[in-house]
């Protein structure tokens, strides 16, 4: 049982599900647009008159000319609303009598992705005051939402009982009064489970068509903003609007929010939504939030471009979990905002640092995530098998007897590639003269407003048929999405003999998954761009992948799809059938909400409340009192303050630092009790100040490079005293506290825990680095055994001036250049600090070295650790069961490394330094020393 099942989804997308219609009016476009220049019938009327022009046979006098199959599937000005004859008696034109489609497909077709700025009415709207209650209005499928999400979330059924959606209802409201709100809004939530947010159209129109369409759409599908074009949107009010239609819906959710609420937010609409939601007093800060992004998602030297880019990534990082489609666009998403916001990129999310200068500063992470959407594949299968499917699947079969037909379905827009296929059909025409006259290319075309596009598409389909038509045959035909039913949609489907799609760029092309599963029985190929999301999965790759930029390539493929023998089109089916059944749109919802769940309970496992003062009166008894303890401790910027470092590196390490001389005069003192386990916990190489105090205190354990080597204590002699911390039945030999990872132990006792790491990035990281250090003045790199640091400042950090500016501009992209080039090739993780910025393998850190000294069978087994398992984070048992720990002290400033050791009783996790702590005890960093003195007196 999923644990989201108990809880209200409350699902946030720009249009609702439903929608009000007023009198006999239908849902309009929003926003309202003045008719573009060119359309899908023009463009069908262009066609028609250019056939009419070219082709020019010789004609018995008084003879009718004969008349084209095609001719018949254009001619959409004679269409009337409902079919007077059944399919099977339909004779001239077998999609002629469509009725408006009842079914949604997984893509919206009529929702514009560019709209121009227009802002006519539509004549058929009434004067505002004229729209009260008592006009008579309706409910209605609403054309413009997100059809495959809308699809998934249906798909759930009694899984998710408890849900309500957010959003527009897509259509001008400036005209609907007040009463007629509220009647909309409570017909709206009882009936369909909705909540509209009500907008005004100008504001609307401003977002939507403007900042949206003009400015994010064609950034997030890899198309660099084009200045002339596009400054008047950064200048001018659009991304205000943007900012105000988002936060009107964090007002509506905010309004409608219930203890126990899942908040989903999706698409790229909606982007600054997560953090208007946490910044308002209505919604809890424990409440789940998570984004799901359904388009592509670009590299981050496109999405640098957009002036506003801060604030869409804070927007986004306020979520609990960051969704995307495919896993490049999940690691374009992290790059891009370790290389913007200078955060922690890993694997498995982002490591977001909280608050400002002289702040508390607090760290939290934010999952990010890969969750492929699907197709309802149940409800599709039900669909295909109606009666009226089957009906139309002869018809088709009978008018196109003898022919190929190959199969498209794409928006007129420049980023669905339609121009690229039309080229290519007709250099394969060319080049397969055979073709010629047998092959047909079905353009289902969803509506468009981009003139430009459509002009251009145009003159190609005049072209291409004017070329290759004769009296009854047409090699492109374009039918309007409208004009076609559900059925007479899947009847297509399942007749094609290929279906192709050439996207310049898409998220998950959904229509694919629904061509598969109506090929059953049939199994024919699909023509797939290798730029859409669905072909980075592996199901997928059994398709024919195309460039759509290759023009001869696509134009082999569709040779290859149409001539592709029956077993090859079987085998490579199979594979696609397999994705299709697995990823479905149920799959989907699960998986995201589930995660969104884990997510925010992995998250809000941290304490929100500050962490209290160390309180020596109740910790000193217990340490007093305790007959085996392990004392951890950081070492730089706990212990000892490392001397700042100047332009050209750090200064030489005096002998007689007073600082390091009181930091070996406590650790002495610790390590002269015997009841103590004493580990330094430090980032700095072997070579230098650890082995210095590796030799003035043998009897301590040293963490160094954090976690990359660890040199544990030297033996203990036995005695027999029963104030020891082993006892008498515990004593152990020298010979059996060496360490167990002999081959890896390098000179002075020193185990190397990487030994088995392929640390060749090294050469190729401080390359990197020594170009930027050469481009950012005092920067300088510090290459270690196993990591390297790259100091890009030697300033305070509280600095804010041009120069420190660069520095962090280089550091970002340094971060960026090393995670692109080197980081998942080798698994390195990236620590990024105030001043600089540490590169070390992605799967050693301190906590993993804490791990290795206490686990039984670890490298660095001492005496205390006999028995003692380490305990993962999702372990429970007590620590106590395992060892003769009585007490674990750990100060420092890793909170990984404090939250793995809250899980246990015996720990006193103290932080030190000036961010928000999950640990029980905090302590300024001027008092460590003296307060650790306290403890170490307690023993002498």
């Amino acid at each position: 049982m999923n644990s989201f099942r108990n809880h209200r989804i409350v699902v946030a997308s720009l249009f609702l599900p439903s929608t009000a219609v007023i009198a006999s009016d239908s849902p309009i476009a929003t926003p309202d647009v003045t008719a573009p220049s060119f359309s899908v019938p023009d463009i069908l009327q262009r066609v028609e008159t250019a056939v009419k022009q070219t082709v020019n046979p010789i004609i018995r006098k008084g003879a009718a000319a004969p008349r084209s199959i095609v001719d018949d599937l254009l001619n959409i000005k004679s269409r009337i609303p409902t079919p007077t004859l059944t399919p099977a008696q339909e004779i001239l034109n077998p999609f002629s009598n469509a009725t408006p489609r009842k079914h949604q497909t997984t893509h919206s077709d009529n929702r514009a992705r560019v709209q121009r700025k227009a802002t006519s009415r539509s004549s058929s709207r009434r004067p505002e005051s004229a729209l009260g209650l008592h006009d008579d209005w309706h409910i209605e499928h609403n054309p413009h939402c997100n059809g495959g999400l809308n699809n998934a979330v249906l798909s759930m059924g009694n899984k998710l009982k408890k849900k309500l959606w957010i959003g527009t209802i897509g259509t001008h409201t400036d005209s609907f009064a007040e009463p007629l709100r509220n009647a909309i809004d409570k017909k709206m939530l009882v009936e369909h489970s909705c909540y509209p947010v009500w907008i005004p159209d100008a504001e609307f129109e401003s977002c939507y068509d403007e900042f949206c369409h003009q400015v994010l759409w064609p950034c997030l599908h890899y198309a660099i903003p084009d200045a002339p074009k596009t400054k008047m949107f950064y200048e001018s009010a659009s991304f205000k609007q943007y900012v105000a239609v988002n936060q009107r819906f964090a007002d509506a959710i905010a309004a409608n929010y219930q203890e126990g609420d899942i908040i989903w937010v999706n698409d790229y609409h909606l982007m600054l939504l997560p953090a208007m939601l946490r910044a308002s007093p209505r919604i809890p800060a424990h409440a789940p939030i998570g984004f799901f992004m359904h388009v592509a998602f670009p590299s981050s030297e496109i999405f640098r471009c957009l002036s506003v880019r801060r604030s869409l990534l804070s927007g986004l990082l306020a979520a609990n979990l960051i969704g995307f489609q495919t896993a490049n666009y999940a690691r374009h998403f992290r790059q891009t905002v370790s290389r913007i916001m200078s955060y922690e990129a890993l694997p498995r999310g982002i490591q977001v640092s909280e608050g400002g200068p002289g702040e508390v500063r607090r760290m939290r992470f934010v999952d990010v995530g890969v969750f492929p959407m699907g197709i309802d594949v149940q409800q599709l299968e039900q669909k295909r098998r109606e009666p009226d499917v089957a009906e139309w699947v002869q018809v088709l079969k009978q008018r196109y007897a003898g022919m190929k037909l190959v199969v498209g379905r794409d928006k007129l827009d420049e980023i669905q590639g339609v121009r690229h296929k039309l080229l290519a059909f007709q250099t394969f025409l060319e080049k397969h003269p055979e073709f010629q006259q047998k092959v047909v290319l079905i353009q289902v075309a969803l509506q468009t407003t981009s003139s430009d596009v459509a002009g251009s598409i145009a003159d190609i389909v005049t072209h291409i048929n004017s070329r290759f038509s004769t009296l009854t045959y047409q090699p492109v035909v374009f039918l309007p999405t409208q004009d076609l039913t559900f059925s007479q949609y899947l009847a297509l489907l399942s007749v094609a003999d290929a279906f192709i799609v050439t996207s310049l760029r898409e998220g998950m092309a959904l229509r694919t998954h629904e061509f598969v599963e109506c090929q059953e029985g049939r199994h024919r190929p699909l023509i797939l761009s290798e730029f859409t999301g669905s072909y980075s999965y592996s199901g997928f790759r059994s398709c024919i992948a195309v460039n759509p930029w290759d023009t001869r390539g696509t134009a082999s493929a569709i040779n290859q799809a149409l001539t592709m023998s029956d077993d090859e089109a079987a085998g490579r089916w199979e594979d696609l059938h397999n994705h299709v059944t697995t990823q479905t749109g149920q799959a989907f919802v699960t998986t995201f909400l589930s995660r969104c769940v884990r997510s925010h309970t992995e998250q809000h496992m941290q304490s929100n409340e500050p962490a209290p003062l160390l309180d020596l009166h109740r910790l000193l008894p217990r340490y007093k009192h305790a007959h085996a303890r392990l004392v951890l401790m950081d070492f730089e910027g706990t212990l000892w303050q490392r001397p700042r470092p100047g332009p050209g590196g750090f200064p030489p390490e005096a002998e007689e630092d007073e600082g390091l001389q009181r930091a070996l005069e406590v650790l002495r003192r610790f390590a002269a009790d015997g009841r103590n386990d004493v580990w330094l916990l430090s980032g700095l190489p072997v070579e230098g100040v650890l082995s210095r105090i590796a030799k003035a205190v043998p009897r301590i354990g040293i963490v160094a490079e954090n976690g990359c080597f660890i040199r544990p204590k030297m033996p203990v002699p036995s005695r027999s005293s029963s104030s020891g911390m082993l006892g008498a039945n515990s004593r152990r030999n020298g010979s059996e506290l060496s360490p167990v990872n002999t081959a890896a132990t390098l000179p002075g006792g020193w185990i190397n825990m990487v030994a088995t790491f392929n640390l060749t990035w090294k050469s190729s990281c401080v390359e990197i680095l020594s170009y930027f250090t050469e481009r950012t003045p005092g920067a300088f790199v510090e290459e270690r055994e196993a990591s390297v640091v790259w100091r890009f400042w030697t300033g305070e950090p509280t600095d804010d001036c041009a120069d420190r500016q660069w520095a962090l501009r280089q550091a970002a992209e340094a971060q960026n250049h090393i995670f692109d080039s080197l980081g998942e090739r080798y698994g390195l993780r990236i620590i990024p600090g105030d001043n600089a910025f540490l590169v070390l393998p992605s799967n050693v850190s301190r906590s993993t070295a804490v791990g290795a000294i206490l686990h039984p069978g670890g490298p660095a087994q001492t005496p205390l650790s006999r028995g003692f398992g380490w305990m993962s984070q999702d372990a429970g048992d007590d620590v106590s069961s395992h060892g003769d720990l009585d007490l674990i002290i750990a100060v420092s400033g890793d909170e990984k490394l404090l939250r793995r050791l809250n899980e246990f009783d015996e720990a006193e996790t103290v932080a030190t330094g000036g961010k928000a702590t999950d640990a029980r005890w905090r302590l300024d960093a001027d008092k460590v020393l003296e307060t650790l003195g306290v403890f170490a007196n307690v023993g002498v």
